[in-house]
């Protein structure tokens, strides 16, 4: 699964390996993005956007925004076919930006955390989708006055090998060459919409050899904790 990661990556390096056209929303920085916060996605709608949205995706027709707690994480090898996810999966595909993403490694009787990252410092591209809720009233005929909820959820697959030490699953990582046509979506879609095929060959653990990971302090377990000691390395 997926359950914390880190954005911190500067405007320039999102723009270069996301192709990133508009900012939305003020940068993300946060060492510790925990189910049910804000984080910085990227989505297509025309224009390739950064955009901050709630993790935890709330399906358009759930009549409680609260479901979104159990969506942060969609399968890989089942969500084309979930009626919470297929819709968004043929039409509101995104990107999440990750500079590294926590899983915690059973040892004993307890949960020891691990940090994962790219070992040339630059983000990963996570695959994702978006949603947008709005609460109706009785009749279903006129909108709420919270006005609309923007979520998300990150498509997770089993580990690869060298991951399966820590933890049976992890995010799927869109390689940056098939990023253009990840988000390629609905009417945006063009001659760049990627086939079934392509759909099977991205949704499979990555086993890039720029893959790397440490262990980290326990400090990083509690979502209050938000700073660079999340992600400093376990002394000897």
């Amino acid at each position: 699964m997926c359950g914390r990661f880190t954005q911190k990556s500067e405007r320039k390096v999102l723009e270069e390996e996301f192709f990133i056209q508009e900012f939305t929303d003020h940068m993300m920085v946060s060492y510790n993005v925990a189910p049910g916060q804000k984080a910085g996605i990227v989505i297509n709608d025309g224009t390739v956007r950064y955009v901050q949205f709630f993790w935890g995706l709330v399906p358009s027709w759930a009549k409680d925004p609260t479901v979104g707690s159990r969506m942060i994480n969609a399968r890989g090898e089942t969500v084309q076919d979930k009626p919470s996810f297929k819709g968004p999966f043929r039409t509101k595909r995104c990107i999440v930006p990750a500079d590294g993403f926590f899983e915690w490694q059973k040892r004993d009787k307890r949960k020891v955390p691990f940090y994962i990252c790219n070992s040339t410092g630059k983000p990963f591209g996570l695959a994702g989708l978006w949603e947008r809720w709005t609460k109706r009233s009785m009749e279903g005929e006129k909108e709420g006055d919270d006005g609309p909820l923007y979520t998300f959820t990150i498509i997770t697959t089993q580990a690869s090998p060298a991951l399966g030490t820590l933890h049976d699953r992890m995010p799927v990582i869109i390689p940056k060459d098939s990023i253009r046509r990840w988000l390629a979506v609905g009417e945006y879609s063009n001659e760049t919409y990627l086939s079934a095929l392509e759909f099977e060959t991205l949704l499979v653990p990555y086993t890039g050899d720029d893959l790397s990971f440490y262990e980290v302090s326990t400090f990083v377990n509690s979502p209050a904790n938000n700073s660079p000691e999340c992600i400093e390395p376990v002394s000897a």
